[in-house]
C-alpha cells in the first residue's frame, strides 16, 4: 500500500511540474516579428504552405564570370528566391534559362544591412550591396505589378548579397570547387 501511495504522490508531482515547466515554456516564446511577407512578397499568402523558391524573381545581368571578352556579362542569370522571417533570401541562379530542365548553378545568399554589419571585415569583401548593385546589374522583378516593385526596392536596396557558383557556365556538370563571385569587381557593360 505505501508503494502505491508513493507512486501516486510521484505521479501527481510530475504532473504538477510538467505543468509549470509547459506554462514557463510557453511564457519564454516571444513572436518574433515577420521580416517578409507582404513587402519580400506580396502573393506569398496565395500559396502560404509552399516551401519552393518562388517567393522573388530576379533577372540580373554581370553575374557569371567573363572569361576572355565580356560577353559573358550580359548573359541574363534568372534568380529564384526563398524568403525568411529573418530577412534572409537564398536564391537558386540559373544561367541558361527557365525551361523544365534547366538546373541551378549556384545561389546567392541576401542578408539585411544589419546582419551584414556584424560580419568580420575580411568575410565583407564577398558580399555586394545592393542599392549599387541593382542599377549596374540592370536586375528586373519582372513577376512584380510596379505598385509592389516601388515597395520592395527600398527594402530590397539594403540589402547585400554574396554568390556561390558550384560549376561553370557551359560544363556538363560542376566541376572542381565552388568559387564565390565578387560581382562588386565586375567590369561595368
Amino acid at each position: 500500500m505505501r508503494n502505491g501511495k508513493l507512486l501516486m504522490m510521484v505521479a501527481v508531482a510530475a504532473l504538477f511540474v510538467t505543468g509549470v515547466v509547459a506554462q514557463s515554456t510557453q511564457k519564454m516564446r516571444v513572436e518574433k516579428e515577420k521580416l517578409y511577407g507582404d513587402t519580400f512578397n506580396p502573393r506569398q499568402k496565395e500559396y502560404a504552405n509552399h516551401v519552393g523558391f518562388n517567393d522573388l524573381h530576379i533577372q540580373a545581368i554581370r553575374h557569371i564570370m567573363p572569361e576572355g571578352d565580356n560577353s559573358r556579362l550580359n548573359v541574363i542569370v534568372h534568380h529564384h528566391c526563398k524568403g525568411y522571417d529573418d530577412g534572409t533570401f537564398t536564391c537558386l541562379m540559373f544561367p541558361t534559362g527557365m525551361k523544365d530542365q534547366d538546373k541551378p548553378h549556384g545561389f546567392e545568399y541576401i542578408i539585411p544591412t544589419d546582419q551584414y554589419n556584424t560580419l568580420p571585415a575580411k568575410e565583407k569583401r564577398y558580399w555586394h550591396y545592393h542599392k549599387t548593385e541593382i542599377p549596374r546589374a540592370k536586375a528586373e522583378l519582372p513577376d512584380l505589378t510596379d505598385e509592389e516593385l516601388q515597395a520592395l526596392l527600398p527594402a530590397l536596396n539594403e540589402t547585400y548579397g554574396k554568390v556561390i557558383y558550384t560549376w561553370k557556365l557551359g560544363d556538363e556538370f560542376p566541376i572542381g570547387e565552388p568559387h564565390v563571385l565578387i560581382v562588386q569587381d565586375l567590369p561595368d557593360l
